[in-house]
C-alpha cells in the first residue's frame, strides 16, 4: 500500500505518530447525494478497529428503518467489532413542515445536549452527528458553542457531521470536509427513491 507523504509538516512539537492519530472533526456537506453514507463507511471502518460509535441522527424519522441501521446493529452486536449505539432525535422535519416544529426543534437541542454529555464522557470513539448541520443552519443550536464544544472535546474522539449548508465556522474548524455536488439525479428525471439506494 503507498504511503502518502503530507505536503506540509507543521512545527506544533508532535511527533508523526502523536499527529497521525489526533481526532479528526469531519463534515460531508453539498447539495449532491451520499453525505450520510460515505459517514456510515467510516463507521464501518471504525467498527473494524474495535471503537465504539454513537450514531445520532437528527433529521432522518425515527420511523424509517435504514440500511446502515440495521447493518451497524448487527455488527455492533456481533462481538466481533466495536460497539454501536443508535439515537434518533426527531421526526424527519427537515422534509415535511409541520406543526409541531417546536417539538423538533427542542428534540434537535436535546439531543444535542446528549451530544455533549458523551463527548465530556467519552463514551464513543467515533461519533456520526447525521444531518446535523440543519440545526445549526436553522438557528436551532448554537454553532458557536457547537464550535466551542467539538475544539474543546477530551481525548481521542472522531466527530464526523453530515449535511447540507455547514455554516462556515464549522467549515473552519473542521479537519476534513467533502462538498458533495450533484451532476445529475433520478429525481431529476421523475424517479423517486428506490430500496438498496435510498434506504
Amino acid at each position: 500500500m503507498p504511503q502518502g507523504q503530507p505536503s506540509v509538516v507543521p512545527d506544533d512539537g508532535l511527533t508523526t505518530r502523536q499527529r497521525r492519530n489526533r481526532p479528526l472533526v469531519v463534515v460531508h456537506t453539498g447539495i449532491g447525494k451520499g453525505k450520510s453514507t460515505a459517514a456510515f463507511g467510516l463507521a464501518l471502518r471504525a467498527w473494524n478497529q474495535g471503537w465504539p460509535i454513537g450514531v445520532f441522527q437528527f433529521v432522518k424519522s425515527a420511523k424509517w428503518k435504514v440500511g446502515e441501521e440495521n447493518a451497524l446493529r448487527v455488527l455492533g452486536a456481533s462481538g466481533e467489532g466495536g460497539t454501536v449505539d443508535w439515537h434518533k432525535m426527531g421526526e424527519g422535519w427537515s422534509w415535511v413542515q409541520r406543526d409541531a416544529q417546536m417539538d423538533n426543534e427542542e428534540k434537535a437541542r436535546e439531543g444535542w445536549e446528549q451530544v455533549k454529555r458523551d463527548l465530556a464522557a467519552e463514551t464513543y470513539r467515533l461519533y456520526v452527528l447525521d444531518e446535523f448541520a440543519y440545526p445549526m443552519h436553522w438557528g436551532w443550536v448554537d454553532t458557536d458553542e457547537v464550535i466551542e464544544v467539538l475544539r474543546e472535546r477530551p481525548g481521542t474522539q472522531h466527530v464526523v457531521i453530515t449535511g447540507r449548508n455547514a455554516p462556515d465556522k464549522l467549515v473552519d474548524l473542521a479537519d476534513l470536509v467533502t462538498d458533495m455536488s450533484k451532476v445529475k439525479h433520478p429525481m431529476d428525471a421523475g424517479q423517486k427513491g428506490q430500496r438498496g439506494i435510498e434506504w
